[in-house]
């Protein structure tokens, strides 16, 4: 106790340098913690984006690409699944339900996705979570809209607004279709997924608007959306649709079957398995982020290592006044190393602190911005492993100085000039 009092006392004198050697150590912990839990909680997100769904079925294309288009609403479709394979491989006797997709058209940046109803029904994500309503309800007529929660939010859309959809991904004043509005009839709640960003309509919506559209521009009939009503509204194709099964041993059956479809040529793919491969793709990332912050961690560890070493010139009579009152050469070695000990902690109690805190004021915006559900977890046994190992470290570390306190408290007397 003793010690630990002097090494305290000592810090307190020298409290402006250790400051920043804290800080220092507290931004390297930081930055270590943080890149560990983002990399955890961005996986759990990322793999809870969609759950309950058996398979996703799209063109012949791979993947990566139908997933990232269908679930994400990045990229585009190589091609559309005809309506009429639609329905083939929805009447299969496994098969227990599906929601088609169409996609296409956007609203101010967001992203517009023709369904039905039973997507609000069945679309699952997170742990079984189903999709629920803020306000409002899901779509009835042809020209209804039920808004994702980001959309609604940063548009400041409520129940009974009307919207315009734009004919592709840039909405202009020559691609939008502005003789048929849709009236927003539902919001959702938040799910931090691709949802939150998304415009949902009706597939008859979709066929109503693009009647007088033929090559991606507005020509021949000038519909109105009363006219457009009087047409079958019925899709001749989808961009792709969701799949659930009666029985889930048979997923890699319905999925072959699928894949080898006469009719056209199609690509079903497990959404689960899909997003794994796909996270697995870009891990060198994150792995090359962990390196980096290991370094930096290394490096605030020297800074602090300088700090000890550059005042021990300073303490030379203290070290030396220590000995004559009776201190042992070891104890002078535990006094610096109680003291970096004490430093190291300070940095990792300030370091876990400082990441909580960029986690509760980063967090909502990267589900914002990027549908990406980062929460406050527990520090888990990893991370815990990682602050011992940065504890340990420094402790090495610290017998450096000491030993170097050691041998001139050998040498050293009360004669020592400063």
């Amino acid at each position: 106790m003793t010690l630990l009092r002097l090494a305290l006392k000592s810090a307190r004198f020298r409290r402006t340098s250790l400051v920043l050697t804290v800080l220092s150590i507290a931004i390297s912990v930081t930055l270590l913690l943080g890149v560990d839990v983002v990399r955890k909680e961005g996986k759990r997100s990322f793999l809870s984006t969609i759950s309950q769904t058996d398979l996703i079925v799209g063109a012949r294309s791979g993947p990566t690409n139908l997933l990232l288009y269908s679930v994400f609403h990045i990229g585009d479709a190589t091609n559309n699944v005809s309506w009429g394979s639609y329905e083939t491989i929805a009447a299969r006797d496994d098969v227990a339900w599906t929601v088609p997709i169409s996609l296409g058209d956007s609203h101010r940046g967001f992203r517009v996705m023709g369904t039905t109803p039973d997507y609000f029904e069945f679309y699952g994500y997170g742990n079984n979570k189903r999709l629920a309503f803020a306000t409002g309800e899901a779509f009835d007529q042809v020209y209804d809209t039920v808004l994702g929660a980001d959309v609604a939010r940063d548009l400041g859309y409520e129940i009974g607004d009307e919207i315009i959809v734009s004919h592709g991904l840039v909405s202009t004043d020559f691609s939008s279709h502005d003789n048929k509005p849709f009236t927003v009839t539902g919001i959702l709640d938040k799910t931090a997924t691709p949802v939150d960003r998304t415009v949902l309509v009706s597939l008859a919506g979709i066929e109503a608007v693009h009647l007088d559209w033929q090559g991606g521009i507005r020509e021949g009939l000038d519909l109105d959306a009363d006219e457009a009503l009087q047409f079958d509204l019925t899709p001749t194709s989808i961009t792709a649709f969701m799949v659930g099964l009666d029985n889930k041993a048979l997923t890699f059956r319905a999925q072959r079957d699928i894949n080898e479809f006469e009719n056209e040529p199609l690509s079903a793919i497990l959404p689960g398995s899909t997003l794994a491969e796909f996270w697995r793709t870009i891990s060198t990332v994150e792995q090359l982020l962990f390196v980096l912050s290991v370094f930096v961690l290394i490096a605030g560890l020297i800074g602090m290592l300088t700090t000890i070493l550059s005042t021990l010139n300073e303490r030379r009579r203290e070290i030396a006044v220590l000995r004559a009152i009776g201190a042992r050469p070891q104890s002078i070695v535990m006094l610096i190393v109680l003291e970096t000990l004490f430093v190291v902690v300070m940095g990792c109690v300030v370091g876990v602190a400082l990441l909580y805190g960029l986690l509760a004021l980063a967090g909502p915006f990267a589900a914002r911005r990027f549908g990406v559900d980062i929460g406050l977890p527990w520090l888990d046994a990893t991370q815990g492993l990682i602050m011992v190992s940065v504890i340990a470290g420094a402790t090495l570390l610290s017998l450096i100085p000491g030993f170097v306190a050691y041998r001139r408290s050998l040498q050293d007397g009360l004669s020592i000039k400063v």
